[in-house]
């Protein structure tokens, strides 16, 4: 199979790394719009534009499925997607709801969701996980965390400031949805900051919850062919790609 990964800028990349970690795919086209990052400022018209640009990008490739790496854009953009594609579209907030439920059997858990101001606005973790039946529910738009990460910070004093800046006044979560790709990233400083008894859930072992439900997956491909493309500077992309997936 073909699939192509669909991200605002670099967060996408830790989809990516989950991907060739079980091995499903022969081929992953990664395509970041890097010149026009972060997505979670942006409104609702923009995102749906430029989600369909990107739709619209990857017809050059036919593809077998299409993976929306940001969450931003599963919120807002998956059916106008879908629409405009000839394969199937999935999104990283229908797995991270699947990835939740089966995660978590109490539903009076306190769960808190981080993600871009966009994300939040949505409420699209919400309205998912409200519809399972999980009661305690906070998101938290934690947009500061973006940029730090594209800067390749995930420890320190900026990233505890940061944390404190967020969380100081929250009741410590039995689980924390990391509802931005980037997120995955800063998993080892936040497992610290909330301790060790936080569950983390990640998109990208979310993704492949979800697709190895779905699909039906007869091979192992052991060495993927890969290629990075960006709307700006892709070479910066190729090289973060080759240290993040150690390539």
């Amino acid at each position: 199979m073909k699939v192509g990964v669909f991200d605002s800028g670099i967060g996408g990349l830790t989809v990516v790394k989950s991907l060739l970690e079980h091995q499903l795919f022969e081929e992953i086209i990664y395509f970041g719009d890097t010149a026009r990052v972060p997505y979670g400022i942006k409104d609702k018209n923009t995102i749906i534009r430029y989600a369909i640009e990107a739709v619209e990008f990857f017809k050059n490739f036919k593809l077998d499925l299409i993976i929306v790496a940001c969450n931003t854009v599963s919120a807002y953009a998956l059916d106008e997607m879908r629409e405009t594609s000839s394969c199937p579209v999935i999104g990283v907030v229908e797995a991270g709801i699947l990835a939740t439920k089966n995660s978590i059997s109490d539903k009076d858990s306190n769960i808190l969701i981080l993600g871009t101001k966009a994300t939040v606005k949505s409420k699209a973790y919400e309205l998912g996980l409200s519809k399972l039946g999980f009661k305690n529910l906070q998101a938290k738009a934690t947009g500061l965390l973006v940029p730090i990460v594209e800067e390749e910070i995930y420890s320190g004093e900026i990233i505890n400031s940061t944390f404190e800046h967020y969380f100081k006044e929250l009741t410590i979560p039995h689980a924390v949805i990391l509802g931005c790709t980037h997120f995955p990233l800063l998993s080892d400083a936040l497992q610290t900051y909330f301790g060790k008894e936080t569950l983390l859930i990640h998109s990208g072992d979310a993704i492949v919850e979800q697709l190895e439900k779905e699909f039906v997956f007869k091979t192992k491909y052991k060495n993927p062919q890969l290629q990075f493309f960006a709307s700006e500077n892709p070479e910066a992309l190729r090289n973060i790609a080759k240290k993040w997936l150690s390539l």
